[in-house]
């Protein structure tokens, strides 16, 4: 990977990477002589592993590299001597010489950490990860080994490891299941999200715990499509707005089960930092960890409050919010990552524009108070997850009432009997009519809707049912 950068007689190159051994494997080409250094060992020659010289001191081992021609030195961690003088000018001394006699000098490290007295000398490589074929050819090697069945969807939920890390996944996998799990491999995976403390990794909620909103789950299953075939175009992810608890959040933990991926939640607002440039830079490095990550939902719960103050952000933030927004927005439309966006807000009218308009979601529905058949699926559900005795007759009583109040009803009623509880809960129908009202304005020519069609009630959504010819609605 090397090889061209080395023939047009670059001096200096910054390789970054997580896998300093496996760098050393991958980088080298026939025509240049590879060592490597490190303050520990020396300078060894990569091909016998034969230590040329006890150098620990790093300037003396930059300029070892002056005495050879067509040589490449690969430096780890390097870059963490960078601040002393010495190292500097000998890098300033080195660079012509390398140049003309054909070496190089490879600083291999983690993050692009120079010093502007020598950051012009440097070009910037990237070691890509392990693609899916090596991480098949790596599982192998164990199913071989072991005389095990390899399972290569195993091997493609291992992208974005790199080689040790997927080592230690596959043998985690043999040891607690026998064989390569892909449920093992891919909560072995999440150890990336909880390592870069920017993210939750969330578990799914099963698809059965959702009440109604039939049209949005034959949405959703329907896309599920793309992702298994390589002629559909990829979709993006969705936006759900509505009224608060009515299943928005509980949909965006359901869609990773239908997918069969792990689900991560990324809170931009969690992401903003007091010093300057800190808040992009984590917004850079979430997104980087998403698409490292791949394969996965990422839910943004209630985008509005992070993303609000993009509008006036060079009054309240000096400009804080509108540069991590427009940086999630370059990122959903340019990211090649096979992720599914679900984002789901309460209040519309605090969200930016350019979050709207065609092309950034592949669509945005509405979701409204249940219906009837919905309330009778949501009362079931209750039940039995809470072991309560609500009467399904019910259904009709709780008019106006949303998922989350008949499960709030349902608690209660274990402690309060089913009648006082059912007197003790207001619904949000009644003590937010104007903001539901509104938001159905706004939805009826802008979203899909969400749930599943019913009868049209008092203080619930108006729907026509079309007649077919013939009479037959």
């Amino acid at each position: 990977m090397l090889e061209e950068y080395l023939k047009a007689g670059y001096p200096a190159i910054c390789l970054l990477t997580q896998e300093p051994h496996r760098a050393e494997a991958v980088v080298r080409c026939e025509g240049w002589r590879f060592c490597s250094w490190d303050c520990l060992q020396g300078v060894i020659d990569i091909e016998g592993r034969k230590v040329l010289e006890e150098i620990r001191d790093s300037v003396e081992a930059i300029r070892w590299l002056g005495g050879f021609a067509d040589t490449v030195l690969i430096a780890h961690n390097l870059h963490l001597f960078l601040d002393v003088p010495e190292v500097i000018q000998a890098i300033q001394n080195g660079v012509v010489r390398w140049k003309a006699t054909g070496s190089a000098l490879v600083i291999v490290s983690p993050v692009i950490q120079t010093r502007p007295e020598v950051e012009t000398f440097f070009h910037v490589v990237d070691l890509a990860l392990p693609s899916g074929e090596e991480l098949f050819t790596l599982q192998m090697e164990f199913a071989r080994k072991l005389n095990i069945k390899p399972n290569r969807k195993a091997a493609r939920a291992a992208q974005g490891l790199t080689e040790f890390e997927t080592e230690t996944a596959y043998a985690l996998s043999l040891v607690r299941k026998g064989y390569f799990s892909t449920r093992v491999i891919t909560g072995a995976k999440g150890q990336m999200i909880r390592k870069s403390g920017l993210m939750e990794f969330w578990e799914p909620v099963d698809l059965g715990d959702v009440g109604g909103l039939d049209i949005l789950k034959a949405y959703i299953a329907n896309r599920a499509k793309a992702f298994e075939s390589d002629n559909l175009p990829k979709p993006k992810g969705i936006l759900l707005c509505g009224i608060p608890g009515t299943g928005k959040s509980l949909t965006s933990k359901a869609t990773a089960s239908i997918l069969g991926w792990p689900l991560i939640r990324l809170d931009i607002g969690a992401l903003k930092n007091s010093l300057v440039g800190e808040s992009e830079r984590r917004m850079r490095q979430a997104a980087h960890v998403i698409d490292a990550f791949g394969e996965a939902v990422v839910w943004l719960d209630e985008i509005e409050k992070a993303l609000a103050g993009a509008r006036s952000s060079g009054e309240t933030d000096a400009g804080t919010s509108a540069a991590m927004f427009g940086h999630f927005l370059t990122w959903m439309a340019e990211t090649k990552s096979t992720v599914f966006v679900m984002a789901t807000a309460n209040n519309i009218s605090q969200l930016p524009p350019e979050l709207l308009r065609a092309g950034r979601f592949d669509a945005a529905f509405f979701v409204d108070l249940p219906g009837k058949t919905e309330r009778l699926e949501i009362i079931k559900i209750m039940n039995r997850k809470h072991g309560a005795s609500i009467p399904e007759s019910w259904a009709e009583k709780l008019a106006g009432y949303t998922g989350a109040e008949i499960e709030q009803l349902a608690k209660d009623s274990l402690f309060d009997g089913l009648e006082e509880a059912f007197q003790n809960l207001v619904p949000i129908s009644r003590s937010m009519r104007e903001e539901i009202v509104s938001l159905r304005d706004w939805a009826k020519n802008r979203a899909r809707t969400a749930n599943t069609l019913d009868e049209a009630e008092d203080g619930q959504r108006k729907l026509r049912t079309l007649k077919r010819k013939g009479g037959a609605a």
